[in-house]
């Protein structure tokens, strides 16, 4: 591998930026200071430094992101912001993508990537991952519409898989809801969908939660940050290399 890649996969900076700290001679290749970035190196024996610290490969890379409501679930887009837009230079180079989708006016957690297995995992209709949304609804929800969510509720194309729907607050002066919903499943406005065949609307929604992975809530919105170790050997479950 060229040493200025391994520079800009390790997040040094941008290809640019690594051009310019290897004509200032801040990276060096086992103990020697190297100024050429089309030097070959091997990453698995190789020790590179930035000024004196040691840097790791990485094949994959992990990002949570609170996604904002505006923003699509996306890496390009002509007309609108995408989530890769709110990421770092690593992230573009590393050619991250989304695991799943969150609807243009959905907020909440989302997970970006580069490794496809696990996205293929996560995603799999066989592996029934759950997700938990929190949502302010326009309506009373009740224990009728428990039940209805617990049984599944035959939508015009698909009759979704049994639901969880937890009743948090109930405000009756605006008749209005505020609900947790968990379903195993993640197909096409499908909570809106299954709010909307209860009478009621979705007036605001945020994922809180997808398989092992929780919203950080030190993350405002628009934030991210690299999954922490801990986070990512709760991946371990899919059975894929990380």
């Amino acid at each position: 591998m060229r040493l200025d890649k391994f520079l800009v996969d390790c997040g040094v900076g941008s290809r640019t930026e690594v051009k310019q700290l290897l004509k200032q001679k801040k990276i060096a290749v086992n103990g020697k200071k190297e100024t050429a970035g089309k030097l070959q190196i091997d990453p698995g024996k190789d020790r590179v430094t930035f000024m004196g610290e040691d840097l790791v490969h990485e094949t994959f890379v992990y990002y949570l992101l609170n996604k904002p409501a505006g923003v699509i679930s996306a890496t390009e887009d002509d007309h609108h912001q995408t989530v890769l837009d709110l990421l770092d230079e690593t992230a573009r180079h590393k050619e991250v993508f989304p695991v799943g989708r969150l609807d243009i006016d959905t907020h909440g957690l989302l997970l970006l990537t580069n490794n496809g297995k696990l996205a293929h995992a996560m995603l799999s209709p066989k592996k029934h991952v759950s997700k938990i949304y929190r949502a302010q609804v326009a309506g009373i929800m009740d224990e009728a519409d428990v039940a209805r969510f617990e049984a599944g509720i035959a939508l015009k194309d698909f009759t979704t898989l049994p639901a969880r729907l937890q009743i948090l607050e109930v405000n009756e002066a605006n008749a209005s809801s505020y609900v947790e919903i968990e379903i195993a499943e993640g197909k096409f406005h499908q909570v809106k969908r299954m709010v909307a065949a209860c009478g009621k609307e979705v007036a605001d929604l945020e994922r809180i939660s997808m398989g092992p992975l929780t919203l950080d809530p030190s993350l405002k919105l628009g934030e991210w940050r690299r999954l922490q170790p801990s986070e990512l050997a709760s991946l371990e479950v899919f059975g894929v290399p990380l």
